[in-house]
C-alpha cells in the first residue's frame, strides 16, 4: 500500500498579478497575439502553479485549449525550457510545443497536453492497477535517454551534486530543525556526501529530466488516449553505447517541467519516478517497475549494466542524493517562499533517507544523525553527543 499523495492548493479561476505593470504587459501581449492564434481572451483561467516563480494559464482557441506560461525574466529564464522542449520533441517524447514567445517579458504560448496528470489517475491503494501508467512513463524515459549526446546539456557533475545536497543542512537542519551544522554533524555530512557523490558519478551519463515523476507526466484529458508509434531508427543503427538503437512504440505520456534537464547519471530519473516527492510505494512495486525499466533499457542499448542488483544499488544511492536535496528545497519553499504545503511532505523524504541509509554500512553515521534530529529513539552504542542549536 502506498502513502497518500500530496494535495494541490486550490487555484483561482481569475489570474491575479503581483503588480499593475506586469498585468498591463501581459494584456498588451495577449491582445496582440489573440487574432493570430484565435485565442478567446474571455476564457483565460488559472491552470497550475509550481515550486518556482512560473505560473500557467489555460485559454481556449478553435483548435483546442492552449497554455500560457508566465515566467518573470528577472526570476526565470525560459531559454532552457525552449531548448529542452526541442530536444525532447526530436526524441519523439510528447512535450508542449512553443507557439509564441516574448522573451523580454517572459510570456510563452504553448500547446496543451491536457488536464490529467498521471498522479491524478493513480490509485494509491492498488499498485498493480497503475502498472500501465508507469510502463508508459518508462517508455517515454527510455526515448529521452536514447537520444542523449554529450556536451548538449549542462553536466550533472560533482559541484552540482554537492551544491544540491547542501540544501539539506542549510535549510532542513539549520533553518527548519534549528541544528547547528558544525563539528561532528558537519563531518558526518561531509563524509556521507563524498560517498554519495562517488557512487553516483560512477554511472554513465545520459539526458536527465531531473524531476521525472507522476506530477509532471500528463495523460491528456481521458485515461484512454489514441496511441502513436515513434519511427524506428534505420536498420543496423546502433546506440551511442553500442548495441542496437531502439525507440519505444506506443508512447502516450506527455512530459512537463523539464527546463532543468542536465547530462548526468542514468540512475537519476528512474529513482525520481519510483521514489516520488508526493507519493510512496512499497518496495515490491518499485522493484517491479525498476526491473522492467532495466530490461527495456538494456534492449535499447542504454548503459545500465548487466547486473540488476548493482543497478538497483545505484538507483538507491541516486535517490538518496535527490531526497536530501528535496527535503532542503521543501523547507526553503516553506520558510522563505511562504508555501507551507511542501513541508508537509518532508516526512516522506526522511523515510526514504533512513531506509537507504540503513542498507549500507557507509551511510550508518548519516542514519544516526537523521534519527537524532527527528527524535527517533534507536538502541545503539553510537552517539554524536547533544545536537547544538544556534543561539
Amino acid at each position: 500500500m502506498s502513502h497518500a499523495p500530496h494535495t494541490e492548493p486550490e487555484l483561482s479561476n481569475t489570474p491575479e498579478w503581483p503588480d499593475a505593470q506586469r498585468e498591463t504587459d501581459f494584456n498588451t501581449w495577449l491582445t496582440a497575439l489573440a487574432p493570430r492564434h484565435g485565442l478567446q481572451i474571455g476564457s483565460l483561467r488559472s491552470a497550475s502553479t509550481d515550486a518556482s516563480f512560473r505560473r500557467y494559464f489555460r485559454i481556449d482557441s478553435p483548435l483546442g485549449s492552449r497554455i500560457i506560461m508566465d515566467a518573470p525574466p528577472e526570476q526565470e529564464d525560459c531559454r532552457p525550457f525552449a531548448r529542452v522542449a526541442e530536444l525532447m520533441d526530436a526524441a519523439q517524447v510528447k512535450v508542449p510545443k512553443v507557439l509564441a514567445w516574448d522573451q523580454s517579458k517572459g510570456f510563452m504560448l504553448l500547446t496543451d497536453l491536457g488536464t490529467n496528470t498521471m498522479l491524478q489517475l493513480i490509485n494509491p491503494d492498488q499498485p498493480g492497477a497503475n502498472q500501465h501508467w508507469y510502463l508508459q512513463a518508462v517508455e517515454a524515459l527510455i526515448a529521452w535517454q536514447v537520444a542523449s549526446r554529450p556536451d548538449v546539456l549542462p553536466p550533472y557533475d560533482e559541484a552540482l551534486l554537492r551544491q544540491e545536497m547542501e540544501l539539506f543542512p542549510a535549510w532542513y537542519l539549520k533553518q527548519h530543525r534549528g541544528v547547528a551544522v558544525e563539528g561532528d554533524v558537519r563531518r558526518t555530512l561531509d563524509t556521507a556526501f563524498s560517498h554519495i557523490i562517488r557512487e553516483n558519478l560512477s554511472w554513465p551519463s545520459v539526458y536527465v529530466h531531473r524531476d521525472f515523476m507522476p506530477r509532471n507526466l500528463m495523460v491528456g484529458n481521458a485515461p484512454t488516449l489514441a496511441t502513436s508509434c515513434a519511427a524506428l531508427p534505420p536498420e543496423g543503427a546502433v546506440s551511442p553505447w553500442g548495441g542496437p538503437a531502439a525507440k519505444p512504440c506506443d508512447v502516450r505520456i506527455g512530459v512537463l517541467d523539464f527546463q532543468d534537464a542536465v547530462y548526468g547519471p542514468i540512475t537519476y530519473d528512474i529513482a525520481s519516478l519510483m521514489r516520488d516527492a508526493f507519493l510512496s510505494w512499497e518496495e515490491d512495486f518499485c522493484l517491479d517497475i525498476t526491473i522492467r525499466y532495466w530490461e527495456k533499457a538494456r534492449k535499447a542499448g542504454l548503459p545500465v549494466g548487466d547486473d540488476f542488483g548493482e543497478f538497483y544499488r545505484g538507483v538507491e544511492w541516486m535517490g538518496l542524493q535527490r531526497h536530501l536535496k528535496v527535503a532542503g528545497i521543501f523547507a526553503r519553499l516553506t520558510l522563505r517562499d511562504g508555501k507551507p504545503q511542501y513541508l508537509a511532505d518532508t516526512p516522506r523524504f526522511i523515510r526514504y533517507i533512513r531506509s537507504t541509509c540503513a542498507r549500507y554500512r557507509e551511510l550508518k553515521p548519516l542514519l544516526r544523525l537523521i534519527e537524532r534530529v527527528e527524535g527517533i529513539e534507536v538502541v545503539s552504542g553510537y552517539s554524536f553527543g547533544p545536537l547544538q542549536t544556534p543561539s
